[in-house]
């Protein structure tokens, strides 16, 4: 039997609730302000059977976290990200995931069509403090950055649990901890404190008695939390140490418990071959480091050929984006703005961030004194795409002194006079469905009130 059951959970961007955004009319002469959005999404995944328990296939919705609430098949269990992403695990060939930084990025990952993401600590360092992946970001930042990432996506998430930030007791905390942010899978490294990125010079790792345990305490703090995360156990002792000490410390790790291994920086194919005959009946992760890393980089097919199960490609995010813009940069202190075929037209940076979905799902709430005009799709009045454009009102003294520029949303008609009186007896509802097609940039109002200011309004 099949079951299919649906849900909605919001997912959060960027929000603002009506009220907050009509504050802007109790203050004439603020310059800007910020509408929040919010943005709803929902996704399946089909669970297999679980070679552990031998249950039956069931087919349920699995939603965005605030995930853990219970979401519940036939047989009465509660789906999670790290079920979908055991799925993925008993599912044949070499599942790619790429490695994002934020809450966009993982969502542009998901929408590319991937069936799960990483978190990059080195990716995370970079964007969020602008520091290199030395061990500067700590646990609190991690989870925090992580908890916006899983909550931005209905795929499951793996993150970045770097070396557990301390000895087994921070382990343990570390993951309950990214439990409680919605991942689906956390990675464990056996690196000493500060740790760095894989591929960099100096590794050292802790003794072998000690990554074992972290392992050992990843695992009992998942019984502990009653959860079914997948951990990841990852080893940087091939660069610190030999290959040798690796293919050791891997099939340690495999009786401790862990889930999937993963070796750093293998350095050829062969060792990847020798990585993958280790505990075989234990997924293996390869790390694809974009750019020029010590592992060579192999098609997917030739993974899965090997014998890997996941594989992560830790920097092409945040390198093109670099890239991205330090190009746009360079155009704009030249004078000019980056060309369109670089980059998203301003409708597909709005769909990609939930505008649509956010404006379909608010009238839903709309309240007779601030109704919207229409539906945003125009088949009921020509006013309808006004929403989502932007007032700019700008008043210039007679002195020729600016007194304001304010922009503020074009919908929001009820509460223009509080800031500026002089429009109280303009028939603004009727120029804006004159200009309801416009592209932008529509000089609406352009006159001179009885005090001798200039007082423009535009139409962006």
């Amino acid at each position: 039997m099949n079951f299919n059951l649906q849900s909605m959970n919001p997912s959060s961007s960027f929000v603002a609730t009506r009220d907050q955004a009509l504050s802007v009319f109790n203050h004439p002469f603020s310059q800007s302000h910020s509408f929040l959005v919010s943005n709803f999404k929902n996704g399946s995944f089909p669970s297999p059977i679980n070679t552990h328990t031998r249950r039956p296939k069931t087919h349920t919705l699995f939603t965005t976290p605030k995930r853990f609430q219970p979401i519940t098949g036939c047989l009465g269990e509660r789906n999670t990200p790290a079920k979908a992403l055991r799925q993925i695990l008993e599912s044949p060939g070499a599942h790619q995931g790429p490695a994002c930084f934020d809450g966009l990025s993982a969502k542009l990952v998901e929408r590319a069509g991937f069936q799960y993401c990483f978190t990059s600590g080195f990716s995370i360092s970079a964007a969020r403090l602008g520091l290199p992946d030395t061990g500067f970001i700590s646990y609190g930042e991690m989870v925090d950055q992580g908890q916006q990432i899983t909550q931005a996506v209905s795929i499951p998430v793996i993150g970045d649990g770097d070396n557990g930030y301390g000895n087994a007791m921070n382990v343990k905390r570390t993951v309950k901890g990214y439990i409680i942010a919605g991942f689906a899978g956390i990675i464990l490294e056996d690196q000493v404190s500060p740790k760095a990125c894989g591929h960099t010079q100096g590794r050292k790792v802790v003794s072998r008695e000690e990554a074992v345990m972290r392992i050992k305490a990843a695992v009992d703090a998942r019984k502990e939390s009653g959860s079914d995360v997948v951990i990841v156990a990852r080893t940087d002792s091939r660069q610190a140490l030999s290959l040798e000490e690796s293919l050791w410390r891997s099939r340690a790790f495999a009786d401790a418990g862990a889930d999937v291994l993963f070796i750093d920086a293998l350095a050829s194919k062969e060792e990847m071959k020798a990585f993958c005959e280790v505990s075989p009946l234990v997924p293996k992760m390869a790390n694809m480091l974009e750019g020029g890393g010590k592992t060579p980089i192999l098609t997917p097919l030739e993974l899965e050929e090997i014998g890997y199960k996941l594989v992560a490609y830790p920097l092409s995010l945040i390198g093109v984006s670099i890239r991205a813009m330090q190009d746009s940069l360079t155009a704009l202190k030249g004078g000019r703005i980056p060309p369109p075929g670089s980059m998203p037209s301003f409708e597909e940076i709005k769909e990609i961030l939930g505008f649509n979905s956010y404006y379909e799902e608010e009238k839903r709430y709309a309240t007779s004194k601030y109704q919207l005009y229409a539906d945003r799709d125009g088949s009921r009045d020509p006013f309808s795409g006004i929403w989502s454009r932007t007032l700019r009102i700008k008043i210039t003294g007679r002195d020729g002194f600016e007194k304001l520029d304010v922009r503020v949303p074009a919908g929001f008609l009820e509460g223009i006079t509080n800031i500026v009186p002089a429009l109280g007896g303009v028939n603004l509802k009727a120029l804006l469905d004159d200009a309801a097609e416009e592209v932008g940039g529509k000089v609406l109002l352009d006159f001179n009130d009885t005090m001798g200011d200039r007082i423009q309004v535009f139409l962006e």
